[in-house]
């Protein structure tokens, strides 16, 4: 599956306890990574979401991700990273990737979520889809010279080796994942309100460490 479950019954009776009570829990609500993996955002808080394109458990949480992570502050730093657990998926990341190179991921990330799961893109596998969210691109005005030659560039090419590289690294088995500072992995067996309250929990966390590491 691609949501990532621990125990669904235990887990999910946990995790409602301990809302709750309180703060999150430790095994229940999210995983601390051992060891820590090292974060690009210098200075910052780095929180990542690890994603599928045709990921259903992944659309539904984008517009509760999209509206919080507008609200992040200024020292937590969100980035969105194509989950690579298979051939299939690496062509979403390589799409990502792609729109990326060319300027065109901030203008229709979400148009595309949409048109894959409102138009059943979903069901397409391999060449297929590449060709589908081609054809679908092409009616969006983009430059699909520009976007062809992307496609099999070196940057993309690089970019998806780092993507598949950090999957392993982080031990992803499933998504949508969030990650925070390369430490915590947040547990996606509740509810997408309960993991965006965890990341903000682990944000917290996070921000009492560094201060204590500054001299």
């Amino acid at each position: 599956m691609v949501f990532r479950l621990l125990s669904v019954f235990s887990g999910l009776f946990l995790a409602l306890a301990t809302y709750a009570q309180g703060s999150p829990v430790e095994g229940v609500d999210y995983i601390e990574l051992k060891p820590p993996q090292a974060v690009e955002s210098s200075g910052k808080v780095e929180v990542l979401e690890f994603f599928w394109y045709r990921c259903p458990h992944c659309y539904a949480l984008e517009p509760d991700l999209e509206s919080w992570a507008k609200r992040l502050p200024r020292d937590v730093q969100f980035r969105r990273l194509p989950g690579i657990l298979n051939d299939d998926w690496a062509i979403d990341a390589r799409i990502f990737y792609t729109l990326e190179a060319i300027g065109e991921l901030e203008r229709l990330h979400r148009p595309l979520f949409d048109t894959i799961h409102q138009q059943g893109g979903v069901r397409l596998r391999g060449d297929a889809f590449a060709k589908w969210v081609a054809d679908w691109l092409a009616k969006q005005n983009v430059d699909m010279a520009k976007y062809d030659a992307a496609f099999r560039s070196f940057s993309v090419e690089s970019k998806l080796r780092r993507a598949s590289q950090m999957g392993r690294a982080y031990r992803l088995d499933g998504v949508p994942t969030l990650a925070v500072q390369g430490r915590y992995l947040v547990v996606a067996s509740t509810s997408r309100k309960a993991m965006l309250a965890t990341a903000d929990f682990l944000i917290g966390e996070t921000r009492k460490q560094l201060a204590k590491a500054k001299p």
